[in-house]
C-alpha cells in the first residue's frame, strides 16, 4: 500500500478532502522524524514504537578492492509494532 492509497482510504472512510487528509498524512510522518533525529522514541498504543537502535563500530569488507574498513557506530530508526498488531496480522494473512 503507498502512501497516496492510505490517503484515499482514510479520505473515503473518514469524508474528509484528500488535500486535508494528504497535509495530515504528511504533519505525521514530518512529526516523526523531527522527534526520531532528535533523539526520542515515539510509542503509538496498540500500533508500535518507532526506536531508536546502536549499531556499534564494526569492521567491514569492500569485496571489489579487497580491502578492509571500519564502519563506524551509528544510529539507525526501527520499528516494533505492538502486540494486538502482530496477532492480528497473524491471524488476518494467509
Amino acid at each position: 500500500m503507498t502512501k497516496a492509497e492510505i490517503v484515499a482510504d482514510i479520505a473515503n472512510k473518514t469524508g474528509i478532502e484528500k488535500a486535508s487528509v494528504q497535509k495530515t498524512v504528511e504533519a505525521f510522518m514530518e512529526a516523526i522524524k523531527v522527534s526520531m533525529a532528535g533523539g526520542e522514541n515515539v510509542y503509538l498504543r496498540g500500533f508500535g514504537s518507532f526506536t531508536i537502535k546502536k549499531r556499534a563500530e564494526k569492521t567491514g569488507r569492500n569485496i571489489s578492492k579487497n580491502t578492509t574498513i571500519i564502519i563506524p557506530a551509528h544510529n539507525i530508526p526501527a520499528f516494533k509494532p505492538a502486540k494486538t498488531f502482530v496477532n492480528e496480522v497473524k491471524t488476518n494473512v494467509k
